[in-house]
């Protein structure tokens, strides 16, 4: 069987290498994620007796990650005969190689229960002997190594363990930076990636890093170089992730935030909030959409049209087109301290935030978000960095009513 993939040629170092330790350190965009699905895919269609599994911190943020890349990997491969090679399950998240019975199943290392599953893995054929963790820097020390004694005992004849690391560099005082880069070892191959080096990305995503490079210089190191920092001045720390439900009736009350866009992202975020815990329920962030086109994207995802949605201010003629469309859309006022971003800020900070997994880009955006830097005095300044904060916009917006504590009414 011939199989046609495009690769980039900086990754072939690792895809051959049989080392037990594969680090992979990298810039958003680098493609370091794209390569290990991959890889994978073709390895475990090619080795019989060869199983793997997906580790996030998280076990629910496997379904927009680790099983999306690995899931469109085989859809790039195969198109509409995929289902021909690979059995694909939905519940639980599992591929099997419908060629040799090789498979790839998901997992957390969030608590002990999660823990204890991951030790008690089986497979119908062969062992586990594949380990992807996704966005690896989640992990503990103490994670990596209950990963690490899985994978043991005699294998056959050519067959080999193999664990690989993937991660944007943020902490260089992280422990991974310390086991793995700063000390030699023969069963280690590090590996530094960026999106310079991908041959993939388009010109939109460049000229978005090489603006991040002006207005960002801190984080434009890690994010865009991949080199090991330090990302100082982080809005919030007060989010996680977790399952939401997509129903409003189950929230105290609901409400959508939308913020525009064309060159850069268009955000909307329906958002819950019970208890006073808020929950980021689901995403739309799209790039060189018109209004109509977002229109029936938020039809087609159920974003409810008879709960307010809070928007840019500035655009009063997309206001318009939302509302006609049958959505009870409103800018939000800017002027003065009710309507300020730091108020705004100041409200989300006093309280819980939960974001489902499904919003990939809103939690990108939520580890990255940080205040300005003054270079001169070391010090942070009370003015988000405007950049790549467009789900932040919505967020702000989508909080507006509750932030004045009344109900607006048309």
């Amino acid at each position: 069987m011939n199989i046609s993939v495009q690769m980039n040629p900086c990754f072939k170092e690792v895809d051959r290498s049989r080392k037990r330790y594969i680090v992979m350190k990298g810039s958003a965009g680098s493609g370091k994620s794209v390569d290990t699905a991959q890889n994978y895919i073709l390895r475990l269609m090619q080795d019989k007796g060869r199983n793997l599994v997906c580790i996030r911190k998280s076990d629910i943020t496997n379904r927009d990650s680790t099983f999306a890349e690995l899931t469109g990997a085989i859809y790039r491969m195969f198109g509409d005969k995929a289902d021909l090679y690979w059995q694909i399950n939905m519940s639980p998240l599992k591929l099997t190689c419908r060629a040799n019975g090789n498979q790839i199943i998901f997992r957390g290392m969030n608590d002990d229960k999660q823990r204890e599953k991951l030790k008690s893995i089986t497979f119908q054929r062969g062992k586990l002997t594949d380990v992807w963790c996704e966005e690896a820097t989640e992990l503990t020390q103490a994670d990596l190594e209950i990963i690490d004694d899985r994978l043991r005992g005699e294998l056959p004849e050519g067959q080999f363990y193999q664990i690989r690391m993937t991660f944007n560099p943020v902490n260089k005082n992280h422990w991974i930076k310390k086991v793995f880069f700063d000390i030699p070892d023969p069963n280690v191959l590090t590996h530094h990636s960026t999106y310079l080096g991908n041959r993939f990305i388009d010109d939109a995503y460049r000229q978005r890093m090489e603006r991040r490079k002006i207005v960002d210089p801190e984080g434009y190191q890690i994010y865009g170089l991949g080199e090991w920092g330090e990302i100082g001045g982080l809005i919030l720390h007060n989010w996680e992730v977790g399952e939401c439900s997509k129903n409003p009736a189950d929230y105290d009350d609901f409400a959508i935030g939308q913020d525009f866009g064309f060159n850069h992202a268009n955000a909307i975020l329906p958002l819950g909030i019970k208890d006073d815990v808020i929950y980021i329920t689901k995403e739309i962030y799209v790039f060189e959409k018109d209004t109509a086109e977002i229109i029936e994207l938020a039809k087609d995802i159920d974003v409810p049209t008879k709960k307010q949605m809070w928007c840019d201010s500035a655009e009063p003629d997309r206001i318009k087109m939302w509302q006609k469309a049958g959505y009870r859309a409103r800018g939000v006022d800017k002027g003065g301290s009710q309507g300020s971003v730091k108020a705004q800020i100041d409200y989300l900070k006093q309280h819980r935030i939960v974001v489902d997994p499904s919003c990939v880009n809103t939690i990108k955006e939520l580890q990255q978000w940080k205040w300005k830097h003054d270079e001169k005095t070391g010090e942070y300044l009370d003015e988000p960095v405007p950049f790549q904060d467009d789900a932040m916009a919505a967020l702000r917006y989508g909080v507006e009513g509750w932030r004045k504590q009344k109900k607006w009414m048309y």
